[in-house]
């Protein structure tokens, strides 16, 4: 079974030509081959699939076997890749995931991808649609996990996500991270930033569910710019950096949270065949 492997900001991926729809999809799969010592080696497996209404779907599984609804990094490696190989011959592309449907523009330069943007769609703040138990909105509020009260906000970007600005040191995150992903208020899990503002840049580690800790989280990078418009920490209507630990991508979050836009790389890293 032919693979290929990509990275966005250290984000990496086994992906699959899938349009037959007969490639495995069991969690064990998934769980074996992103194993870093004994299989490939990944973040998750994105699987390249036919779509009514777009150009081509986009399946995500995670590294422990269970399925995302939407990978920022991962839905810009699927658009290099359908461009790249002739799949899809135009820069412009639409791509289904369970997040919906899913606006592309891919910037090519001697007939590759090296950049996409995504119009992500409008953010999600209703708790009972993040999902999260609780009614209303869950902005700049605490959570209390581990003995320790973390204040934060709930966005979905197609997925989960709970963003903080609390200043929490490194040892503290670690500890903290698995505990809010797992955390009761969220019934599907969460993923985590812990973030900061510098210099008008947005800095963020991301506890990725499904994966864990992680150098690079598109959807996060996104959720987290919502929280900071939404604190006033960053202006909305303008391009913000967004620095992972694998690199930076830029986001726009509109004033009146309508829509978000982000803009990064994708690098196809090798070709590889497995034998399953």
């Amino acid at each position: 079974m032919i693979f290929h492997k990509y990275q966005g900001l250290g984000n990496d991926f086994i992906v699959l030509e899938d349009f037959d729809g007969q490639a495995p999809k069991d969690p064990a799969f998934a769980v074996e081959w992103c194993d870093r010592r004994f299989g490939v080696g990944a973040d998750g497996i994105l699987y390249i699939g036919k779509a009514a209404g777009a150009d081509a779907s986009m399946k995500v599984l995670n590294s422990d076997g269970s399925e995302a609804e939407m990978c920022g990094n991962g839905i810009r490696c699927v658009a290099k890749h359908l461009y790249d190989f002739g799949f899809v011959k135009r820069r412009n592309m639409i791509i289904h995931t369970l997040a919906g449907n899913k606006l592309v523009d891919c910037s090519v330069e001697g007939g590759q991808v090296t950049d996409v943007k995504v119009d992500m769609g409008a953010p999600v703040l209703e708790c009972e649609r993040v999902p999260m138990a609780c009614k209303g909105r869950f902005i700049d509020q605490a959570i209390e996990v581990g003995g320790v009260e973390v204040k934060g906000t709930a966005v979905s970007m197609g997925n989960p996500h709970f963003v903080t600005f609390q200043g929490i040191g490194a040892e503290e995150r670690r500890r903290l991270g698995p505990l809010l992903e797992s955390a009761g208020m969220f019934p599907r899990k969460t993923n985590v930033e812990f973030a900061s503002v510098r210099e008008g840049r947005i800095e963020v580690e991301v506890f990725e569910r499904g994966a864990g800790w992680t150098l690079a989280c598109g959807t996060g990078a996104c959720a987290t710019t919502v929280a900071a418009v939404l604190s006033r920490l960053v202006p909305a209507d303008q391009e913000v950096e967004v620095r992972l630990p694998g690199g930076s991508l830029w986001i726009k979050v509109t004033a009146d949270l309508s829509a978000v836009g982000m803009r990064g790389p994708a690098t196809h890293v090798f070709r590889g065949e497995l034998e399953a």
